[in-house]
């Protein structure tokens, strides 16, 4: 078996017991997890623990600032970034070995994704090959602190990696309808601190063109009923995320008039 390589892999996690230990399998050759966990009410924790991360527990505060703490707790060059549904095929973790075991070529890279929906790999509606940064010096990079949708920011060189990471989204349906509130929730909100507006009727428009851009302009028919159930769900999301707003909207008007 070849020793560790000196690599920090950063995971954030909350209930992710059903997924975190084939996680965690993948990147065994790391010498360092850092898992920072949010109130897991499951057995995510001793499953880290027990797998030998350092795990530490932090109050939510959006996805970039939580993965950020995680980054900082990490203490070699290179950091890599993983969710709990993820894993990286061995062919990665070679790529990854080699990257790190020799004089950086670059400050950071990107990987495509192969998003699993279903047991169906998506192909078309923008969900292959969704490039990410996951690896960067630890120098060199953070996360941006937007609480969804976050992204690594590297600075100096970033290069193109043709060996994938493997994501497992939810595929229950009743998961997905609690992470869209979730995640329309926290969109909203950001929007709404940018200063932006909406109304009802307008998220009904947008859902609608989402899920015609993503099913029919994307080609996400291609992707059999798995694809029509990823557009709609995403117009859903969009439907919510909007319609949200309007109301976020709507409360900041009612106040201001009860103010002047």
């Amino acid at each position: 078996m070849k020793p560790p390589i000196p690599l920090s892999v950063a995971i954030i996690t909350r209930d992710e017991a059903e997924k975190i230990h084939e996680c965690l399998q993948s990147v065994a050759f790391a010498d360092q997890i850092v898992v920072v966990d949010s109130g897991s009410r499951d057995d995510t924790v001793p499953i880290a623990a027990a797998f030998g991360c350092e795990v530490f527990n932090e109050a939510w505060c959006g996805f970039g600032p939580q993965k950020q703490l995680a980054v900082d707790r990490c203490r070699n060059e290179w950091v890599l970034i993983l969710d709990a549904d993820e894993r990286l095929p061995p062919e990665t973790c070679e790529v990854i070995r080699d990257i790190v075991s020799h004089p950086p070529q670059a400050d950071g890279y990107s990987f495509p994704r192969k998003n699993y929906f279903q047991g169906r790999w998506i192909r078309h509606a923008g969900w292959w090959p969704d490039r990410v940064v996951r690896l960067f010096r630890k120098d060199r990079g953070c996360l941006t602190p937007a609480p969804v949708h976050e992204s690594v920011e590297v600075r100096g060189v970033v290069s193109c990696l043709a060996c994938p990471i493997e994501h497992f989204t939810e595929s229950r349906l009743s998961e997905i309808l609690k992470k869209i509130d979730r995640y329309s929730t926290l969109g909203a909100q950001e929007a709404f601190a940018a200063g932006r507006t909406a109304t009802v009727g307008g998220a009904a428009v947008r859902a609608k063109l989402t899920f015609l851009h993503n099913y029919i302009f994307r080609l996400g028919f291609l992707d059999g009923s798995q694809g029509f159930t990823l557009a709609a769900t995403d117009g859903v999301n969009k439907f919510f995320k909007y319609a949200k707003l309007a109301e976020l909207s709507k409360a900041r008007r009612a106040k201001d008039g009860k103010e002047s």
